[in-house]
């Protein structure tokens, strides 16, 4: 399985930030580690060789982005309005140099996000804020209602990063074509503190007309064990 590590000063971040890139070739997919969680996160805990086979045959190309939720969402010291701010600038360097660093090497335009926990919110989000540019999301065991990390503080930034908030009044026509072709898989623990939000997140796409698979699971399901599971059965598809 080809592995390598890449790294470079993010201009959007001001910065060096890493991540790992594993396969050959194949549908891309940009992987977010959990809570402030690292680069590295995906291969230590053992989900790369869950998708050994789908690497191996060059279906699949893994980039393990890192994290810079320290400094923003979970920065309890900053002001939430540059909590979110710190959030942008991670989107930016996500957007416009990971992603066009990738097609450097692979065109294929079936990119796809997929995160765990924390990073299932990064995973998703970024996929509805940006659908012309992905093809399917995978959020497990995520959270949708960022207002939790914003202490009361709400403003425009905030709203347009909480995605049980801003697909409640999804309004514009390019955007709601981009969505419909989306691929948005939620998987989900019945018992998990995070579950109303996924079906909130499903319900508001449902009701703007954009489909999405919510996979609901018995108990908790919050855990490495379960994600083991979920990413094979859904990363192909609804399942």
């Amino acid at each position: 399985m080809h592995r390598s590590y890449h790294r470079w000063h993010s201009s959007a971040l001001g910065r060096d930030m890493e991540l790992l890139l594993f396969g050959h070739h194949g549908a891309p997919v940009l992987v977010f580690p959990t809570s402030m969680g690292r680069f590295f996160e995906f291969e230590d805990r053992g989900m790369t060789r869950i998708l050994s086979e789908h690497l191996e045959r060059g279906w699949l190309q893994l980039i393990c982005v890192d994290s810079v939720d320290a400094e923003s969402w979970y920065c309890k010291w900053a002001h939430p309005s540059g909590r979110v701010g710190r959030h942008l600038q991670y989107e930016q360097y996500l957007i416009g140099e990971v992603v066009p660093w990738l097609r450097n090497f692979n065109q294929n335009q079936f990119l796809m996000s997929v995160g765990c926990s924390f990073g299932a919110f990064h995973a998703v989000n970024i996929a509805l804020r940006h659908p012309q540019l992905f093809r399917r999301c995978l959020g497990l065991s995520g959270r949708y209602n960022m207002r939790s990390f914003m202490d009361g503080y709400s403003d425009e930034q905030v709203y347009f990063n909480t995605p049980t908030d801003y697909t409640a009044n999804l309004n514009d026509a390019a955007q709601l074509a981009h969505l419909r072709q989306l691929d948005i898989i939620l998987a989900i623990g019945r018992d998990d503190p995070s579950y109303q939000s996924n079906e909130v997140l499903s319900s508001n796409l449902w009701n703007h007309g954009v489909g999405n698979a919510l996979r609901v699971w018995d108990g908790w399901a919050h855990d490495w064990p379960y994600w083991e599971q979920m990413l094979p059965k859904y990363i192909q598809g609804h399942d």
